[in-house]
Formats: C-alpha cells, sequence, structure tokens
C-alpha cells in the first residue's frame, strides 16, 4: 500500500508538475468590462401591416415593414416595456416595437431605395392561448406609427 499523505506542497503532487506554484484562477473568454446589453436595432421606420395567423396552441402576430433603403437585417418584434420585456400592462395592452439594424454606415445598401415588391421584411411572434387570455389588445409600433389588433 502506498500513502501519499501530505506531499500537496512537494513536488511529488502531480497537479504540480508542469503548472507549478499557485493557481492562476480561471480564464475567461468574457470581453473586458463585460458584454453590451444594449440593443443597436431601431424602431423600423414604416410598419405596413399586422394581423393573427391561427397556430396549433394560439395564434402567431405577423407584421410587415417596407424600409427606405435595401440592407435592412436583424428584425424582431421587442417588448416596449423597461427590459424589454413581452409582457401586457395593467390594462390588457401588450405593446410591441418593431425592430431592425439598417444597413451598415458607407455600405452600398444605403444609396439604394428599397423596392415595396421584393425588400418588404416581415417578422412573427407566437402566442399561446393561456398568454392571449390576458391580452385585450396588441399595439405594435415602429419609428412614426402604431397598429392595434385585438386577439
Amino acid at each position: 500500500m502506498l500513502v501519499l499523505a501530505g506531499c500537496g506542497d512537494s513536488g511529488l503532487n502531480p497537479l504540480r508538475w508542469f503548472g507549478g506554484g499557485q493557481s492562476a484562477g480561471p480564464t475567461t473568454l468574457t470581453p473586458e468590462g463585460g458584454y453590451v446589453s444594449a440593443d443597436p436595432r431601431q424602431p423600423f421606420p414604416r410598419v405596413t401591416g399586422a394581423s393573427w395567423e391561427p397556430t396549433a396552441n394560439g395564434r402567431m402576430l405577423v407584421v410587415t415593414g417596407v424600409p427606405p433603403t435595401k440592407g435592412w437585417w436583424d428584425p424582431a418584434l421587442i417588448g416596449e416595456a423597461p427590459g424589454r420585456r413581452v409582457a401586457p400592462d395593467a390594462d390588457g395592452s401588450l405593446r410591441l416595437v418593431f425592430v431592425a439594424s439598417p444597413p451598415l454606415p458607407g455600405s452600398p445598401e444605403t444609396a439604394m431605395a428599397a423596392d415595396p415588391r421584393a425588400d418588404t421584411i416581415t417578422v412573427a411572434r407566437s402566442f399561446t392561448n393561456t398568454e392571449l387570455a390576458g391580452i385585450s389588445q396588441v399595439v405594435v409600433s415602429g419609428a412614426g406609427q402604431s397598429l392595434t389588433l385585438r386577439p
């Protein structure tokens, strides 16, 4: 029987053979200052329509819009409430904002006008029947206007 009691600080400890000395602590890939938590997307310039589509366990809100130029990307429906949470107000109104990222400054897309036939952007969000039970209306806003729907 081999007993190696008390060799934690000695050269016989295999955990110290290649790194030697004290542990430097865990290595992390987190950038200095942390991750960016702000959403860089902007309210969509022109919301053109909103409708409900049935699903197996609720409904899907489908919102369309036409950007002023080509190249808009990363569309989403986010909550207007603090923290961007998607939850109805006390009066049952669910307020959403249609957001997207514009083309990068200086890119060729910034000079190309959007064609409504080809450049319409559609975004959707599903709601279960349970979620819809507490919602009396949904207000979807963009940069300049808003649309109101009832579930």
